[in-house]
């Protein structure tokens, strides 16, 4: 990716005309904190691509002052594939929601990342069909009513991260949009990271599904109900940094440190760079209240890109072929002259 000869501000992110989202959505605090990551990454602005579905999360690109693709609903990631694969010198970005990713999209969600194409994927997360009035989305809460499911809905949700992982992820992380500098934070280890990236942001729908995460990322509970996890730190928490995490058998269970002989020692430190995906899988995975919701960067392993093993492949034939060019290919094998 070519490099800004001069440092760019997230005024050279921001267009001039209006943002359309609903007052209060969660996507305002989603464009800023990317509008501000973006600058330290050094790519310059010319280089930058945003690629999105259908929804609202996928309005995306008309809000930032790059090149950007408004695609068809659940397609985005096809479309940005295709264009990392032929321009690896893009910075590529795809805006999407848990509608657009894991429902119409979700078979090209789970390829693109076993492919580990180096793209940059954010999941707006509201467990909601927003742009459509408000239908259960495939992330939607077990029995929650909804415009689709009067009755409650009967479908286990997905999990982003534990899709992720299965599928061979080699990033993941989890994200708020009540805390821009977490967001900004990891947008940028994001950006650095050689591979598919996936950022499941939880993000509030104000019309249509308000205060989804409210159990979790309310000021009063927040600091008991999830977990901020750094790499080569102790996986604590709580309002007094109390609590931890340990492995007990094959499960990771919450605890509290003095209580029934835990000690410091006894708290698992987080290693997102391990290639054994199995401590990453349950930490995607936890749920609150049997566990804190994880956040911050959960996975981050170092693994070939799809278009850097396709480009070797692609001059490995070149220099072994016999055929050079095509006017070698037409003269090749059978062939005869007409007179």
């Amino acid at each position: 990716m070519t490099q800004s000869q001069t440092k760019l501000t997230r005024a050279d992110f921001q267009i001039d005309g209006q943002v359309k989202w609903c007052a209060g959505c969660g996507g305002y605090p989603i464009l800023a904190a990317v509008q501000k990551a973006l600058p330290e990454t050094g790519v310059t602005k010319e280089n930058v691509v945003f690629i999105s579905g259908i929804g609202c999360s996928s309005r995306f690109p008309y809000y930032m002052k790059t090149y950007g693709f408004h695609t068809l609903h659940g397609r985005a990631l096809p479309i940005a594939s295709g264009l990392k694969i032929s321009r690896p010198d893009l910075h590529v970005w795809v805006a999407t929601g848990d509608g657009d990713s894991m429902a119409i999209g979700g078979n090209h969600f789970i390829h693109t990342i076993r492919r580990n194409i180096n793209l940059n994927i954010m999941i707006f997360n509201n467990k909601i069909y927003g742009l459509t009035k408000g239908q259960y989305s495939p992330t939607t809460p077990l029995g929650s009513i909804t415009k689709t499911s009067p009755h409650g809905t009967i479908e286990n949700p997905f999990l982003p991260g534990e899709l992720t992982i299965a599928a061979q992820g080699t990033f993941f992380a989890r994200v708020v949009d009540k805390e821009p500098k977490g967001m900004e934070s990891v947008f940028i280890d994001a950006a650095k990271h050689d591979g598919t990236s996936v950022i499941e942001i939880l993000q509030n729908c104000v019309i249509f599904n308000n205060d989804i995460h409210e159990q979790i990322v309310a000021k009063d509970v927040r600091d008991d109900r999830m977990i901020l996890l750094e790499h080569d730190k102790k996986m604590i928490f709580g309002k007094e940094n109390d609590k931890g995490l340990i492995l007990d058998g094959q499960e990771i269970k919450a605890v509290k440190i003095g209580e029934n002989g835990i000690t410091m020692d006894d708290i698992l430190v987080h290693d997102k760079k391990t290639q054994n995906p199995n401590i990453h899988y349950m930490l995607a995975r936890m749920t609150y209240p049997e566990l804190p919701v994880a956040i911050g960067v959960i996975r981050s392993v170092d693994q070939p890109t799809y278009e850097a093993m396709l480009d070797e492949q692609v001059e490995h034939a070149k220099k072994n072929s016999k055929i050079k060019d095509l006017k070698g290919l037409l003269h090749s094998g059978n062939i005869f002259e007409i007179k």
